[in-house]
């Protein structure tokens, strides 16, 4: 079984941006650890591989937000419910 692990990363002096968006400023301090059984991990390695994907935390952490953010931005609150709304 292969362990995931998903951690701070401390911003080095000297630190220059590849052509990536500016790095947050607040520090990662918790760790997201999750299992993954072989067919997973082979298939995730391939899409790595195959999208030259060479920064996975940063990939994971897209992936998680950007279906968080959509969720959100779909289920947000209102006054009515949507039947009274529609009829």
């Amino acid at each position: 079984m292969f362990r995931l692990y998903i951690c701070s990363m401390k911003k080095k002096k000297g630190y220059k941006s590849q052509g990536h968006a500016q790095l947050s400023k607040k520090a990662r301090i918790h760790r997201v650890v999750f299992m993954l059984n072989d067919e997973e991990y082979k298939a995730m390695l391939a899409h790595f591989s195959r999208y030259k994907i060479e920064n996975r935390s940063r990939w994971y952490r897209e992936l998680i937000f950007t279906n968080i953010f959509r969720i959100q931005e779909e289920d947000y609150p209102t006054l009515f419910k949507e039947s009274e709304m529609r009829g």
